[in-house]
């Protein structure tokens, strides 16, 4: 379970949108060609794939820079490519999804392109395209330099190293000393099998294989190479390692102990860049201050989403927030929203498809009628929003006695119930400007109404909603209790 899970949340919908995200590193563009598998070749015992679609990608430092880019960050790219139709839309594609790329052509070299052929969700074949070189020194020099120009303005830097000759020790030492110097947290997606070269970095994000090869260790004996990632930690100055484990979750590893996410039970389709979603989760989380226990709970959530895709495809962070969402039913804190945070949530949960209801009142004294019109509400969609009148408002209705319980505690009263998702205050009379700014699907009102005399009733059916009307319980009402309570004994 993660801890402070308001401000976790509230980080990810508010504080990472618009993060300065520098990514550097191997660049690729990969390539799908999908279609149906009916028959084996005679030629040869293959499946015949007939071809319908083909689409492009960023793939490498580029789908690091996809995933920063759909948990609303702003990332910037910098990386080496050919001079070829491929790094042409390799360009097209990063700058179409909001990131900045900063290319260094070098015409000797082809755009690294893996070309992945797809019969139904099954990949069947890869082609690489690619020359793992060294570059000349003036291109190392020039990738150099670019990062430096853009890191002071950075909140966080990625290197996405897939050993295609991006990330050599010169240009890793070069960006990591500047970084610290600035105070910039440095993640590294490791692919060298010395990590020496990554010498000064936040935290290096390994997978059990590049784990196992780094230590000269056999890997199969997960606890013997967790413990011995420890001294990787005191020997290359990393603050922390973060090791993923296939099945088994991802380990926070420091220089005196380590702490496990356990991984969420999904049904796989393809790890295909599984790892660079970890890496953009874990940047984002130290980049908005989160601590890197928090961090590696967040990456592993994200991990199961994407290994649950066909194909290299980044997390959306609406995907993120509908998948923390099974713990906010255990909080109120979080479900107390002022408006632009219940617009953002609002945003969130329309994407995913589901559908919204709103009710409102003053909910004095809560009863039992309250709890039946606020149960059957939910009941009409899959996600309840309470409006509730500020203290002031009551007063103009009910008032200068009333409310008898303040707002605050009147929010967290609701809140507090299981049915309801997110309460938010007014201090209008009535309910109107709120409904039209939350576009709702269903609005309902507790008691004796027709639907065309219910406050947003109108509006609600204008952009297609239901308006739905539920009895109230005979006998329970809040002046009842407030008479009962002056009776005298």
């Amino acid at each position: 379970m993660i801890e402070k899970l308001d401000s976790v949340i509230r980080a990810i919908e508010h504080e990472w949108n618009g993060k300065k995200i520098l990514v550097i590193g191997d660049l690729m563009l990969d390539r799908y060609i999908s279609g149906e598998v009916k028959r084996i070749s005679p030629e040869a015992p293959v499946p015949v794939v007939i071809a319908k679609n083909e689409s492009y990608q960023p793939g490498g430092a580029g789908n690091v820079s996809m995933n920063l880019a759909r948990l609303g960050a702003m990332p910037t790219v910098i990386g080496f490519t050919g001079t070829d139709e491929n790094g042409v839309l390799l360009s097209r594609c990063l700058t179409a999804n909001g990131i900045i790329p900063r290319l260094i052509q070098c015409a000797e070299f082809p755009t690294t392109t893996k070309l992945r052929i797809i019969g139904g969700r099954q990949q069947m074949l890869r082609l690489d395209t690619e020359s793992t070189a060294e570059r000349t020194a003036s291109a190392y020099e020039r990738l150099i330099n670019d990062a430096l120009q853009v890191l002071p303005d950075s909140d966080a830097v990625v290197l996405s190293d897939y050993a295609k000759g991006t990330l050599n020790r010169q240009v890793c030492q070069a960006i990591v000393k500047q970084a610290r110097k600035l105070g910039i947290p440095v993640l590294v997606d490791p692919k060298s099998a010395d990590f020496s070269i990554y010498q000064g970095a936040t935290t290096i994000c390994p997978n059990l294989t590049e784990l196992s090869i780094a230590l000269r260790e056999s890997p199969g004996d997960n606890k013997l190479l967790l413990e011995r990632a420890q001294s990787l930690v005191r020997d290359y100055g990393f603050q922390f390692l973060i090791a993923t484990l296939s099945e088994k979750g991802i380990a926070l590893v420091r220089s005196n102990g380590l702490n496990l996410a356990p991984a969420q039970a999904r049904q796989v389709f393809d790890v295909s860049g599984a790892g660079d979603t970890v890496v953009a989760v874990m940047a984002l989380s130290l980049a908005s201050g989160l601590e890197p226990e928090s961090g590696i709970q967040l990456a592993n959530m994200a991990a199961g989403i994407v290994v649950g895709k066909v194909g290299t495809v980044p997390v959306e962070k609406h995907e993120l927030i509908a998948a923390l969402s099974a713990g906010m039913t255990l909080h109120t804190k979080e479900k107390l929203l002022d408006l632009d945070e219940l617009l953002a949530r609002v945003a969130l949960w329309k994407k995913t498809g589901e559908r919204v209801v709103f009710t409102n009142g003053c909910f004095d004294l809560l009863h039992v009628g309250h709890i039946a019109v606020i149960e059957t509400a939910r009941s009409f969609g899959d996600r309840l929003i309470v409006g509730l009148n500020t203290d002031a408002s009551v007063r103009k209705l009910k008032g200068s006695g009333r409310p008898i319980v303040g707002g605050n505690e009147r929010a967290r009263v609701i809140a507090a119930i299981g049915a309801v998702d997110a309460v938010v205050l007014f201090d209008e009379e009535t309910p109107l400007n709120l409904i039209k700014a939350i576009h709702p699907d269903v609005l309902v009102k507790g008691g004796d109404y027709r639907s065309d005399s219910i406050v947003g009733g109108p509006e609600v059916e204008s952009w297609g909603g239901q308006v739905k009307v539920v009895p109230t319980l005979e006998g329970f009402s809040t002046t009842r209790l407030i008479e009962a309570g002056n009776k005298p004994v």
